[in-house]
């Protein structure tokens, strides 16, 4: 009974995780670029009484074994990369990647970090940068008598000079791609860091190594599911309290227990 006790907070403490895991998700339904993660879980040890295989007679054995498990635990948040809606903002800074690949953008520190956040503005220098001020890398700047701006598929920007008929070639975007995406780590701000479980990155103009094309004034939206998430939130909430119910009926026998010792 004290071992039903731990096991069921054990379950209790895993749908927590999983709960928390869904808030998150629901909580950024409309975050540009934003990736769902689900967390994956483990069974603990066992006690194991009889292991199967052991000797019932001299002649015979036991087909099966006798084990109790004690309880779960979360071990990895998988965050899904698939694609999200593609939604038509107007903005001729906005960007969405139609294929696998990620905008590179450069942190304060120097390293590089990676986005599926297209949103871009024009600092006081003119470079392209995201909403915290992170330039696009390789950096791409927009001339200040530019009237207007435009991205092709292949990423290449262009920008139309007043007074010059052909617009001026000023750079182009690259994108990057990993074997393994779910590796990389998350660092808020819709940033994720290469780690030594998501590999390097390959790097490459849009349209080549299967990183996709650029959509200009199109932004990638969240690929949460309202009605997964509430329908997983109802199967943790129903989880945890079933679990607690263990923990309730648990208490109850060893009440028994204490009442039969007066």
């Amino acid at each position: 009974m004290i071992r039903a006790l731990y096991t069921a907070a054990s379950g209790m403490n895993a749908q927590q995780a999983n709960i928390d895991n869904v808030a998150h998700n629901l909580a950024n339904v409309n975050t540009t670029g934003f990736k769902k993660a689900r967390v994956e879980f483990e069974d603990l040890v066992y006690e194991v009484q009889q292991a199967p295989g052991s000797p019932t007679s001299t002649a015979t054995e036991s087909p099966i074994g006798y084990e109790t498990g004690l309880g779960t635990r979360p071990i990895a948040t998988a965050r899904d990369f698939s694609r999200g809606n593609l939604r038509s903002t107007g903005g001729p800074l906005d960007m969405a990647i139609e294929g696998q690949g990620f905008f590179q953008v450069t942190l304060p520190d120097g390293r590089v970090a990676y986005t599926r956040n297209g949103a871009m503005h024009l600092s006081a220098e003119g470079l392209l940068v995201n909403a915290d001020g992170y330039a696009l890398e390789p950096q791409i700047t927009i001339p200040p008598n530019a009237t207007s701006v435009s991205i092709s598929k292949e990423g290449v920007v262009s920008a139309q000079i007043s007074g010059e008929q052909a617009p001026q070639q000023v750079g182009t975007i690259e994108l990057a791609i990993f074997q393994n995406p779910a590796g990389l780590s998350a660092i808020g701000g819709n940033l994720f860091v290469v780690t030594t479980a998501s590999g390097e990155p390959t790097t490459a103009v849009p349209g080549q190594e299967g990183l996709g094309t650029i959509a200009q004034m199109f932004l990638e939206e969240s690929n949460v599911s309202v009605v997964e998430e509430m329908i997983a939130m109802i199967l943790g909430q129903r989880a945890y309290e079933a679990n607690s119910k263990v923990v309730q009926t648990a208490d109850e026998m060893l009440s028994n227990v204490n009442n039969m010792a007066r």
